[in-house]
């Protein structure tokens, strides 16, 4: 489902006395929020222009307008912060994880829906997503290009191909 805006990191503390935050970045690198003029908070009710941001580690320092002292900057300690989705900018077939979670996911052939995406792993190879059934049976797919035929986030569902097996416990408790 395209949402809005989405979550992109936490406030973990500050950093130095000039009201810089150190921030820990949900995303695969610390500089993503580079791209960004705005962060927000509270769900994406409060805009927050940012003026410098920098990689540390794995880590994000950020600093926002209006925050100029470390007593301003303790107050977002362990905020959410939130990007707005139409200010981000993704290569064809790229997904933000939150936006796949809820997807109910259907087999192209023949039209049957295994359950819903509730969860993403990243293993390093590739991702796996955790497809929940009716019954709350968990099953994992590899997020692979032979799996994966198609992402459609208005409509609320992917749609695959699984891999010869994979559903075949399913299919038994089915029968």
């Amino acid at each position: 489902m395209k949402l809005e805006f989405l979550e992109c990191g936490e406030v973990v503390t500050t950093h130095g006395i000039k009201g810089e935050l150190k921030v820990y970045p949900w995303s695969d690198t610390p500089d993503f929020l580079k791209e960004f003029r705005t962060v927000y908070t509270d769900g994406g009710k409060t805009p927050w222009t940012i003026t410098s941001c920098r990689a540390q580690k794995n880590m994000t320092l950020l600093k926002l307008k209006g925050i100029e002292t470390i007593e301003e900057a303790v107050k977002l300690r362990g905020k959410t912060l939130y990007i707005r989705r139409a200010d981000a900018k993704l290569e064809e077939g790229d997904y933000f994880i939150q936006e796949l979670i809820g997807l109910s996911v259907v087999d192209r052939d023949t039209g049957r829906v295994y359950g819903t995406l509730t969860d993403v792993s990243q293993t390093g190879a590739n991702d796996v997503y955790h497809i929940t059934d009716g019954e709350g049976q968990e099953w994992l797919i590899p997020a692979i290009p032979q799996v994966i035929q198609s992402v459609d986030l208005e409509g609320e569902k992917m749609i695959i191909t699984p891999l010869e097996g994979l559903f075949d416990e399913m299919e038994e408790v089915n029968d």
